[in-house]
């Protein structure tokens, strides 16, 4: 015997209801690596910021140097800006992003790497410490990602960030860094 079709459909009008206010409710709840993958596609579509916020805690713009192209061992380039501060001052997210990588190599030492707007990677180099942060967080303009140090190649030199975008190829930050934003 079939049931009356406008039964079904009221069935499949409630089951359907129930399904997204659950998936509404369980959105929040989800560990931020399950979200990570919606968020990169977000972000991937969302344009690169015309400008950001230096990402040392307590470092102004006035005082930033551009050390952008500055020659580097083996003839290499510098591919980013160094922002000195004592140690341990917190290095904070300039973007709304996911962390890619949290880890080492030779020359940044311990290293963050965050996927941004625009699909630009931010790295902060040479970092004394992370903060509690794992591989597929989310993180907002002004998460604590790490802390300020001389590690990798840095070893010697004074405690700074490197900080360095890449886009393709590696992008200069220190205009970003400087320009203002314009009220909306």
């Amino acid at each position: 015997m079939n049931a009356n079709p406008v039964l079904r459909f009221i069935k499949r009008i409630v089951v359907l209801s129930l399904l997204a206010a659950l998936a509404v409710w369980a959105w929040p709840r989800l560990p931020d690596a399950a979200r990570a993958p919606w968020h990169m596609a977000r972000l991937a579509w969302q344009q690169a910021p015309a400008s950001l916020p230096v990402p040392v805690q307590g470092v102004s713009a006035a005082r930033l140097a551009d050390t952008w192209g500055a020659a580097r061992s083996s003839g290499r380039r510098h591919e980013g800006i160094d922002i000195f501060a004592p140690r341990g001052t917190p290095v904070l997210s300039t973007t709304e992003g996911v962390v890619m990588q949290v880890g080492t190599n030779n020359l940044g030492g311990q290293v963050v790497w965050v996927l941004g707007p625009g699909r630009q990677r931010h790295y902060y180099a040479h970092l004394d410490g992370y903060a509690d942060i794992e591989r597929g967080q989310l993180v907002a303009p002004g998460d604590v990602l790490g802390y300020v140090g001389n590690t990798g190649n840095a070893q010697g030199t004074p405690p700074h960030l490197h900080y360095g975008i890449y886009d393709g190829g590696a992008i200069n930050p220190y205009a970003l860094l400087v320009t203002k934003k314009t009220p909306s």
